[in-house]
């Protein structure tokens, strides 16, 4: 390589001032000028044109700036100035020659430019070689002392020892450059140096400065050079860290979850770039320097921060569905309620916290407190939904085993209803509540609530079994039509013994009317010391056990008494309903005046409108439609008396007697005179009035008269040949097999005549009624039975019985 591309000398800034920014570039490129950090020196030669400057530079430092032709006589040789690195020298030095001043060509008054390059060879250059004549020495403009005052603003002789010091020695010039920058050398002071990377900048930025003639604040030039590399390198760092394959690696990590010893490795990415940042910048203003390592620090920081935040969000959820499945592993064990969200909640933060520290970087103190806080929220919103299901579902369980405890003996007692009726509902109603009272308190236990709202719950819980009788009771109140029906009815279809009435026509209808009646309503008249006044009443009655045993169903239902408070419900409805001669013999309630209707009123006297389920109007409307529905029973019974009446009375007219008895008479008289033909009508009885039975016409007969004849004719033969047999085996003194039932019995024949129970009563099976009959030898018509029950040996002596 020769000497000139070695020294890459090129024309910085050409005569009319214009900066060669290419040229710098290239110059800087071509001979490495940006990797030497602070380790180069700039040297520049100023002095009067065609005074030797440029030789003396190239003997110096092997450089090859044009220098001045001697056959053609003093001219200007250098315009504007010109650099060239320094062959041989150690450190990089660059040599900087500037054009002469004092030029004939730029005349006396052209002597900006001079200023101006020599300025900016002061603000460059580490060290200025004043080149001069020595017989120049001491002269005004030859010495360049107006020029160096300009620039220096200092007394000629101040310079005086320097310069004649220089001059003595210039053969040891070129020896004292070596190690320039070393401790005591030429440039051994390199405070404020520009780095290198920095030189192409600051050289164009001060010339600008010098052209706008703006004020010289060279320090302050410096801080702005290390403001723009020092950007530049940052930014160039935080580019590549954006790029960086293990960045970008653990970022995608943590999209997908939690990413273990996150912060280790963040942190040691980080340094990487921080640590480069710290090379590249270290021989700028160390206050910029500083300063753009903050900011970027902080940029890369706020850079990563979002994926830290990412890893936070993770790691709470993480806790957050772990606080979830400890808590509902932990009640399944049966712990208490606030024991475990305490245990859960200290392990479930205790694990937050570790992922946190484990996500900390070295290069930030990022709080995590706000996602803590937030996790902590979400605890603790869980734990009160939790709390609040568990605590609804115990409520729930024990209400409900409330309402199967209460409803159904509810229902019963209110069916069976006696004087102590709601005194029993009471005893059931404390009994129950107490115990579900002390079951649900030992549930919510281990809750740890405090004791105000325990007692809200368990009031609230009282007062739930309170509504469930309150409710059974109004929807009671919508049957007690129904309920005083079925009483009716129990007690006007079965007789003392409780076994179902027939009716025969001997019952006194209008009586036991009045019976079944009275029994709806009658309640405690036959206790509260009043039984001789009841005696008299039913001293007629024969029903005394159904009587005592019934209850009052309106004054029952007529209002709900849960709280023992006395009320005259009963005695205005026994005085009001209650008529004819039971009715009188009672003693009526003297606080009832008899001129005024009692039960024309929408209340009850001592009852509260919250208590009431039926209003006296209401019992009065009730009562007139009680008596109107069992009409129809009434109806059908004495209907059915008619009819056994009918079908069981075969004699005769009285008129057809006498004329029977009168046209018959020669014929009676006929029979008394021979006693065969009385034998004969005899047997002939005996046989008809066995297949009377066996047939039991009267019941074939009963769908009407084509039907029974039809049924007859087809049983008659069968019925003959089977009294044939039977005589036959009586004749020869075996015993005749148990004569077989008949299709139909007269027992059930007798029933058929009662009427059907109203719509909501109980009905009575047939076959339970068929069992009851009584089988009284007395009455053979009502219960033919007998003929064929017994084990007769001959037709006369059924006939006898």
């Amino acid at each position: 390589m020769g000497m000139a591309d070695e020294c890459c000398c090129m024309q910085l800034i050409d005569g009319n001032g214009e900066f060669n920014v290419d040229g710098l570039e290239n110059f800087v490129r071509t001979t490495k000028l940006n990797h030497c950090g602070l380790s180069y020196a700039v040297v520049a030669i100023m002095g009067p044109q065609s005074s030797g400057k440029s030789t003396l530079m190239n003997h110096l430092f092997h450089t090859n700036f044009r220098e001045m032709d001697a056959f053609r006589g003093r001219s200007q040789t250098t315009k504007g100035i010109w650099i060239a690195k320094c062959v041989g020298i150690e450190p990089f030095t660059i040599a900087m020659d500037l054009e002469g001043s004092d030029s004939r060509e730029r005349g006396e008054d052209d002597t900006t430019f001079e200023k101006q390059s020599a300025l900016f060879a002061l603000a460059i250059a580490d060290i200025v070689l004043i080149n001069m004549w020595c017989h120049d020495i001491g002269r005004e403009q030859a010495a360049n002392k107006p020029l160096l005052k300009t620039v220096f603003q200092t007394p000629l002789e101040y310079l005086e020892p320097i310069l004649r010091e220089d001059i003595q020695k210039v053969a040891e010039l070129r020896q004292r450059f070596f190690h320039s920058i070393s401790p005591g050398g030429l440039a051994g002071d390199r405070q404020g140096v520009v780095p290198a990377s920095g030189f192409s900048f600051s050289a164009q930025q001060i010339w600008r400065v010098i052209k706008e003639n703006k004020d010289l604040d060279l320090p302050a030039h410096k801080v702005m050079v290390a403001t723009v590399r020092c950007e530049e390198i940052a930014n160039d760092k935080l580019r590549r860290l954006s790029a960086d394959e293990g960045w970008l690696a653990l970022e995608e990590a943590v999209q997908e979850g939690p990413v273990s010893g996150f912060g280790k490795r963040l942190s040691s990415v980080l340094d990487t770039y921080l640590s480069e940042y710290d090379m590249e910048a270290v021989y700028f203003d160390e206050g910029v320097r500083n300063a753009k390592r903050k900011q970027l620090e902080s940029k890369a920081l706020d850079f990563v921060y979002p994926t830290y935040s990412t890893l936070l969000g993770h790691l709470r959820s993480k806790a957050f569905e772990s606080f979830k499945i400890q808590l509902e592993q932990s009640l399944k064990k049966g712990e208490g309620f606030a024991a475990s969200v305490r245990t859960c909640t200290q392990s479930c933060m205790l694990e937050f916290d570790r992922g946190c520290a484990d996500a900390a970087i070295r290069q930030a103190k990022w709080d995590a407190s706000k996602v803590r806080e937030k996790l902590r929220r979400d605890i603790d919103t869980e734990a009160s939904s939790v709390r609040s299901v568990k605590l609804s579902a115990i409520i729930a369980d024990h209400e409900k085993n409330l309402t199967e405890a209460l409803s159904g003996p509810v229902e019963s007692l209110f069916e069976v209803g006696d004087e102590d009726t709601w005194a029993s509902i009471r005893r059931l109603l404390k009994r129950e509540t107490e115990a579900a009272v002390l079951k649900f308190s030992t549930a919510i236990a281990g809750f740890e609530m405090d004791q105000a709202a325990v007692d809200t719950m368990v009031q609230n819980l009282r007062s739930y079994a309170r509504n469930v009788v309150v409710k059974k009771a109004r929807e009671e109140a919508g049957k007690v039509l129904i309920r005083m029906k079925d009483r009716f009815s129990t007690v006007f279809n079965h007789d003392n013994d409780s076994l179902p009435r027939v009716w025969t026509g001997k019952e006194d209808i209008r009586t036991i009317t009045k019976d079944a009646r009275a029994a709806v309503i009658l309640h405690d008249f036959l206790i509260n010391g009043r039984s001789t006044t009841c005696s008299m009443i039913i001293s007629d009655f024969s029903f005394t056990i159904t009587l005592v045993q019934s209850l009052r169903l309106l004054s029952v239902m007529a209002a709900i008494r849960l709280d023992e408070k006395p009320d005259k419900v009963e005695s205005l409805l026994f005085s009001s309903l209650m008529d004819g001669t039971a009715a009188a013999s009672l003693p009526r309630d003297r606080s009832i005046g008899d001129s005024v209707d009692p039960l024309a009123s929408s209340m009850w006297e001592e009852v509260s409108p919250q208590d009431k389920l039926i209003t006296p109007v209401q019992c009065k409307s009730l009562w007139r439609q009680f008596k109107a529905e069992t009409e129809y029973t009434v109806t059908q019974a004495i209907s059915a008396q008619e009819a056994h009446k009918k079908n069981n009375n075969w004699m005769p007219p009285p008129w057809a007697i006498l004329a029977m008895a009168v046209l018959g008479f020669n014929e009676f008289i006929l029979l008394l005179k021979n006693p065969l033909y009385l034998m004969i009508l005899f047997v002939a009885y005996l046989l008809l009035r066995a297949l009377w039975v066996q047939m039991d016409i009267a019941a074939e007969f009963r769908h009407g008269a084509l039907p029974g004849i039809l049924s007859i004719s087809s049983k008659f033969l069968p019925t003959i040949m089977n009294l044939i047999r039977r005589l036959a085996e009586e004749a020869q003194g075996q015993r005749p097999p148990e004569a077989s039932r008949p299709q139909q019995s007269l027992a059930s024949q007798s029933f058929r005549y009662q009427t059907p129970p109203p719509a909501g009563s109980s009905s009575i099976p047939e076959s339970s009624v068929s069992s009851n009959i009584s089988s009284s030898e007395s009455e053979f018509e009502s219960s033919g039975l007998n003929l064929i029950r017994r084990r007769s040996t001959n037709i006369p002596e059924a006939e006898s019985s």
